[in-house]
């Protein structure tokens, strides 16, 4: 299992060795190899419009002595994260979300956040089984239908539908490299995804949900 740190502004995740990262993460996105996967909340006022985020993001990750780290940005409180985990024939998955939905979305439509502050959901995935590049992409699938299902049935009604994530989530999958080539939904690997990504993401948007009432029902 993995350690997860709160020191606000920042929650780090630490995979507990080396491990293949599969990320669209603001920082060291793609295939990389990574020991930790860390979050940092940030506000309107921390990011104008001129400022180049990837550097500025870069500069706070060196203060910290962490640039080797996969890492989001997230407008949400990260004292709000959530974590799930699941256990299946000897496999496990470890998820830890931060789940806002301020600028909540439906796959197939595109919603004008212009004038509205913006949320995020970032998932990170630590898996024990070994993968192939290939397996880890099939986890990847996975655990986005699992982060999917999971706000559906939040039950955060758009005008076209009912919200499927937001603009900006982001999923990190983390797992050693190994032999196992399938992670899909009749497998163990498949399911301890599942499980953890779906309970992880869940709990966090219906704690959105019922302290934001008024954007969940605009």
């Amino acid at each position: 299992m993995g350690t997860v740190t709160l020191e606000r502004p920042w929650i780090e995740f630490d995979l507990g060795a080396e491990m293949q990262v599969l990320s669209w993460a603001v920082n060291r996105p793609g295939l990389v190899t990574a020991r930790r996967i860390l979050w940092r909340e940030v506000r309107n006022r921390d990011l104008p419009r001129e400022l180049d985020v990837t550097e500025w993001f870069a500069g706070e990750l060196a203060q910290r002595g962490c640039e080797d780290a996969v890492a989001f940005l997230t407008s949400r409180d990260v004292r709000r994260y959530c974590e799930a985990s699941a256990a299946v024939e000897g496999i496990s998955a470890q998820a830890v979300a931060t789940v806002g939905l301020s600028n909540a979305e439906r796959a197939g439509s595109r919603m004008d956040y212009a004038s509205r502050n913006w949320g995020t959901i970032n998932v990170a995935l630590r898996l024990s089984e070994g993968l192939t590049q290939a397996g880890l992409i099939e986890a990847m699938s996975i655990a986005v239908q699992a982060r999917t299902a999971a706000v559906m049935e939040a039950g955060i009604a758009l005008p076209g539908g009912i919200a499927t994530g937001t603009g900006t989530d982001c999923v990190a999958v983390a797992a050693p490299a190994g032999a196992t080539s399938y992670a899909g939904l009749h497998t163990a690997t498949g399911e301890a995804i599942g499980k953890a990504v779906y309970q992880a993401v869940h709990l966090g948007a219906l704690e959105w949900k019922s302290t934001n009432r008024r954007a969940a029902h605009a």
